[in-house]
């Protein structure tokens, strides 16, 4: 999500500078002895530094996937084996913020490969895996029923280890699959010359198959750059510019529609953060000099950003009083196990450093509650902020999408959260209750130098129980619409449509 004071400080040390590697593919052999010393480290960087270990599971669940893990090294014989093994443990956890990284040298690797990946891009479409690519050998929208003999529905449930997300969601999973499936499928099943495709062309009930070349790593990102559904779902905020990341549009004389698609803007200090903050002022006073009755809130394209401009936001669009959260909480009050932590500075005078990030974790965490530190009444998440003057009063439509996360998802989920606010779409990424955001902690294990890395903080936020959202879930829309085959075709807002019919209905 955000850092807090330690963006400035932690964060930009964060470097993945563990170059140093056993070997410099991830199909090399990796011994099952480096892997059990890499497995004991892992285990307990969750247990000294991760508060959100035991969020959605219980110490039992957490114990039996670990015991899981050390069987499942006994077959094992390879760098990709373990890291693996690794993405499960780190996906079971539930948190979208949760990360299993590669090191540089197995990431060149990997990018120079000129064969083994699967030709296409895929997208979900109304509970099927369609082609996402116009022009190929498999026709665009065609339903992919097996690959190699397996079924999609198996694949996929091996795939979802590589794409976390908050809680028990499986939904969200579907944008990793959607973005990366040929490399999720290379990691689980190793390289491939040619892949048995059985599938089924529009329109059809007739099962075919097409025998299909292997591509090259960098081949596939093209053509997943080049998809289809582009236009409609570009899901990289790092692709927008500054005025494509939020805009307004007025439909007709009671309504307007609101476009957030990212939160990334800066903090109160630039001038990015500054131009927005006076858009939203503009807009809200236009929108309430308007008398606008209805304002559609598109933030399906948001992933987060930076604070506090999901707060911000959220303050035009509110009567309440409100904190960015009701509870926060780290694990430790030093940082354990610093002998690990992947940052440049030599082990020998990384007490000396870290003391300094110890003790201001211990100003912004100093109560203590069974053995847990919390933030007090003090803390900046915990300052109260009012309604803007020209807050908007009128009906409220949200529309979300699995792309939502972080900041993203914090925002939806106050927005949720209001009695005059209609949410329409697909699940979150990111859990309506709660979260662990904030600060990152990124360890290197000492064998594989795989990086491990988790937001310490574990956040419920000021929202509202509802008897449509779920513990342990994304925010859940109160009307489910997914884009249609059709719309899929068109590149046409099956979303949007829905919610225009629905104004002109209410």
């Amino acid at each position: 999500m955000k850092s807090i004071f330690l963006k400035t400080l932690i964060l930009p040390l964060l470097l993945l500078t563990s170059s140093l590697s056993f070997a410099q593919h991830v199909d090399d052999p990796f011994s099952p002895e480096k892997m059990k010393k890499d497995l004991e480290v892992f285990k307990e960087i969750r247990l000294q530094a991760n508060s959100g270990l035991y969020k959605y599971r219980t110490e039992a669940q957490i114990d039996s996937i670990y015991q899981w893990a050390e069987d499942e090294i006994e077959n094992s014989s390879t760098y990709l084996d373990f890291y693996n093994i690794i993405s499960q443990l780190t996906d079971f956890e539930g948190s979208l913020h949760n990360d299993t990284g590669l090191p540089d040298k197995y990431w060149e690797s990997l990018r120079a490969e000129n064969f083994g990946y699967f030709p296409y891009p895929i997208k979900w479409i109304e509970g099927h895996w369609r082609i996402n690519f116009e022009g190929g050998e498999l026709p665009l929208g065609a339903e992919v029923i097996e690959i190699n003999g397996e079924p999609m529905a198996e694949i996929v449930k091996n795939l979802h280890k590589y794409y976390t997300t908050d809680g028990f969601n499986l939904t969200a999973k579907r944008i990793g699959l959607r973005t990366h499936f040929s490399r999720y499928y290379r990691w689980h099943y190793g390289q491939k010359e040619e892949f048995d495709v059985t599938f089924k062309a529009i329109g059809s009930n007739t099962l075919e198959n097409k025998m299909l070349e292997s591509i090259s790593y960098s081949d596939y990102y093209n053509k997943f750059r080049a998809r289809h559904s582009f236009p409609y779902d570009q899901v990289d905020y790092m692709d927008l510019k500054e005025d494509q990341k939020y805009g307004f549009k007025q439909v007709n004389d009671s309504t307007g529609v609101l476009t957030l698609r990212s939160f990334s803007i800066g903090n109160e200090t630039t001038d990015k953060h500054k131009r927005y903050a006076a858009f939203l002022d503009s807009i809200f006073s236009k929108i309430k000099n308007d008398k606008l009755q209805n304002l559609i809130v598109d933030v399906r394209l948001n992933n987060g950003g930076d604070d506090p401009n999901d707060l911000l936001a959220y303050s035009y669009l509110t009567q309440r009083n409100f904190q960015e959260n009701t509870e926060a909480w780290i694990r430790f009050r030093k940082i354990p196990l610093i002998r690990y932590y992947d940052i440049w500075i030599p082990r020998f005078i990384r007490p000396f450093v870290v003391g300094g990030y110890n003790k201001q974790f211990q100003e912004i965490f100093p109560l203590e509650k069974d053995g847990a530190y919390y933030q007090d009444d003090t803390s900046e998440d915990h300052h109260v902020w009012q309604p803007q003057e020209n807050a908007f009063t009128g009906n409220t439509y949200l529309l979300i999408s699995p792309v939502v996360a972080s900041a993203g998802s914090l925002f939806a989920a106050m927005l949720a959260g209001n009695e005059n606010t209609i949410t329409i779409g697909e699940e979150t990424s990111g859990g309506y209750y709660g979260h662990n955001g904030h600060t990152t902690l990124t360890y290197a294990l000492p064998k594989s130098k795989l990086t491990t890395s988790f937001s310490i903080v574990n956040l419920k936020q000021d929202v509202p129980v509802k008897s449509n959202q779920i513990h342990g879930r994304g925010i859940i829309p109160d009307y489910k619409v997914s884009q249609s085959f059709e719309d899929f075709i068109n590149n046409e807002d099956t979303q949007m449509r829905f919610t225009l019919e629905l104004i002109r209905e209410n």
